[in-house]
């Protein structure tokens, strides 16, 4: 436990800044899943803002120190690889 009133505010700063980056990592999990589901589903349209909603999430989960920035961008790649795959005709979506 913290000994000084210095450590104290650390512990308590770091308690909210958990909690904030928990959020956004739930948020970021929730969107990626709900566009791969759409991804998997065929529906090129649904796939299409599913994954931008999630290319957004994931780069403010970035921006606010969340989530790493090469991880992020390995997801948006995938995401937008695969939704792109899905709307060529006579491909099928991996």
């Amino acid at each position: 436990m913290a000994s000084h009133k210095s450590a104290e505010k650390r512990a308590r700063q770091a308690l909210r800044r958990r909690e904030r980056n928990r959020h956004q990592r739930s948020r970021v999990r929730g969107a990626v899943r709900s566009a791969r589901t759409a991804v998997e589903a065929g529906d090129s349209q649904a796939a299409a803002g599913a994954v931008r909603q999630a290319e957004s999430l994931l780069r403010r989960a970035v921006s606010k120190g969340a989530v790493p920035h090469k991880r992020a961008s390995r997801q948006i790649s995938r995401l937008a690889k695969a939704a792109h795959r899905l709307a060529q005709p006579g491909q099928a979506a991996r």
